[in-house]
């Protein structure tokens, strides 16, 4: 379904040039549940911000099916991201001053719903992660925990191909994290494709597969056994 090949991502900044992808192939199949580890500054979330299209590659090719995604303008790839995209964020990302069920609507921005189908949608998600008894509060009111489940409900409210998450039980404890992850298994379970960057290892062995990077190259890859 995604299909990178040979990507390259160079920064110059002052006239130095860093490489912080070099020559990465990877393909993600529909239903796929990847794990990207590795340590700090080797690539992991230069290539998941890649993959979602909140950055372009220096050089290579980059396909959703058949459509070649690096050919697209800026408004079309707004709204690809839009209809194909999930994005749930270690700091959750969540505006403080609208309601959870307010933050949650926002995941249908591009598209083009009746009000009945918004609140439907947006119903159907929190009941998925189980948050529907805050959709009146506030996120300073929430937990952390609470703030990734409003968080993950914002991705899957569009009924996305795609789920990326960046470290998404990063700032959560040991509880919260194995909460959010049985969130994740079980929309995978549901059909959803996950792309997950993580330090854990953990939580890298729930994934059905797993890439390891070193120094923006993609070292190792292996299918869990299922």
């Amino acid at each position: 379904m995604l299909f990178l090949e040979n990507i390259y991502r160079r920064y110059t900044l002052d006239e130095v040039e860093t490489t912080a992808l070099r020559d990465v192939s990877l393909t993600i199949e529909r239903g796929d549940f990847l794990a990207i580890m590795g340590p700090s500054g080797c690539g992991k979330s230069t290539l998941l911000n890649l993959i979602g299209t909140l950055d372009r590659p220096t050089s290579g090719s980059y396909r959703f099916k058949d459509a070649d995604l690096l050919a697209l303008d800026e408004q079309a790839l707004a709204r690809f991201r839009g209809e194909t995209i999930g994005f749930v964020f270690q700091s959750f990302n969540l505006i403080d001053d609208l309601t959870i069920r307010e933050n949650i609507e926002l995941g249908l921005s591009y598209r083009d719903n009746r009000p009945a189908d918004v609140r439907g949608r947006v119903a159907e998600a929190m009941d998925k992660v189980g948050i529907a008894h805050r959709a009146q509060h506030f996120p300073h009111q929430l937990s952390g925990g609470q703030q990734q489940r409003a968080a993950i409900a914002r991705a899957i409210v569009g009924s996305p191909s795609v789920i990326l998450a960046d470290e998404p039980t990063g700032n959560l404890d040991t509880e919260n994290g194995s909460h959010v992850m049985d969130i994740l298994q079980g929309l995978n379970e549901g059909g959803a494709t996950i792309v997950m960057v993580t330090h854990s290892p953990s939580h890298a062995d729930i994934a059905r597969r797993r890439v390891d990077m070193l120094d923006g190259r993609i070292v190792t890859s292996v299918a869990r056994q299922i």
